[in-house]
């Protein structure tokens, strides 16, 4: 269903109804809400939960930004690695307004905020921004932002780079399997047919590379961040696998230690994907801390 948030059409999904505390899923880099496999959430809603998701402005469903145009990304690149400031169509701080919105468009006072890569950089600006919002916080698989840390490996850099080999269904399928192979877990491998499956879903459902490459741009202008994290005091927790590729446990790591009394789980086998048993471990890692932090919540 469509929401206004922050001014903007949002799509969202509500599972598991009122009368329960909420956990708001906050989704990554170009992906749409559905990138939040059905288990995942059916085991926080078996856990007491109402679980909302929704697609980030500019990809899904949700109101695009073409409008905007999706400016250079190389040069814009550069101006980062030299410590300029890299010029983007919005910020990570608009998109967590949009997250504010929805919350605000359903009527919920406070959720727990859980966000996946760059959906976990949202997630904390929430949590800095909006502390009287999150009753919890959740990053995954994400990073503080601060310069200095390790980048993806070279080989899926690479990968990033480069450029489908068609415009056809299948070769884009083709493609995102290739690099979804790279950031993969490897101790929870996924077959190819599985991982077409649901991409096929996903492009079908929606397929925007250009709101992507605004994203991409948002992330890159996020300089503050590092010097924002102090500011929050929700208990956190930051979970990350220990196999990330793409977003090394280093990011994860750095990202506890600015966020004060934060509790930092490494998870074995974990890439920078969520197949069924990652899902499995994250829920059970999830559910609990967000019922102890509603629990210290509602002591007087």
């Amino acid at each position: 269903m469509k929401v206004t948030a922050n001014g903007l059409q949002i799509e969202v999904d509500d599972t598991g109804g009122e009368g329960r505390p909420v956990i708001l899923l906050i989704m990554g880099l170009g992906m749409q809400l559905v990138a939040w496999p059905t288990g995942f959430v059916q085991q926080l809603v078996e856990a007491g939960f109402r679980v909302v998701r929704h697609d980030n402005r500019d990809i899904g469903l949700s109101q695009g930004f073409d409008h905007a145009g999706v400016g250079n990304l190389v040069w814009e690149t550069i101006r980062h690695r030299l410590g300029l400031k890299v010029r983007s169509a919005y910020t990570l701080q608009d998109m967590t307004l949009d997250s504010l919105g929805v919350l605000d468009a359903l009527g919920i006072a406070k959720a727990h905020i859980v966000g996946a890569s760059m959906g976990g950089m949202i997630a904390q600006r929430l949590a800095a921004s909006a502390p009287q919002r999150a009753t919890s916080l959740v990053s995954i698989m994400s990073s503080s932002g601060a310069r200095g840390l390790p980048g993806p490996r070279r080989e899926v850099t690479s990968m990033l780079m480069r450029r489908p080999s068609g415009s056809s269904e299948a070769e884009l399928v083709a493609h995102s399997i290739r690099l979804l192979r790279l950031i993969q877990s490897p101790a929870y491998p996924q077959s190819d047919e599985d991982l077409a499956e649901r991409l096929t879903f996903s492009m079908r459902r929606s397929y925007h590379p250009a709101g992507l490459m605004r994203q991409m741009l948002a992330i890159g202008a996020d300089a503050d961040r590092p010097q924002v994290l102090p500011r929050i005091q929700s208990p956190t927790l930051v979970l990350h696998g220990e196999a990330d590729a793409l977003v090394p446990i280093a990011c994860g790591e750095d990202t506890a230690k600015r966020i004060p009394g934060s509790k930092f789980v490494p998870v074995p086998g974990m890439g920078h994907d969520l197949p069924p048993e990652v899902c499995t471990i994250l829920a059970n890692h999830i559910a609990p801390f967000a019922h102890a932090a509603e629990s210290r919540e509602a002591k007087p």
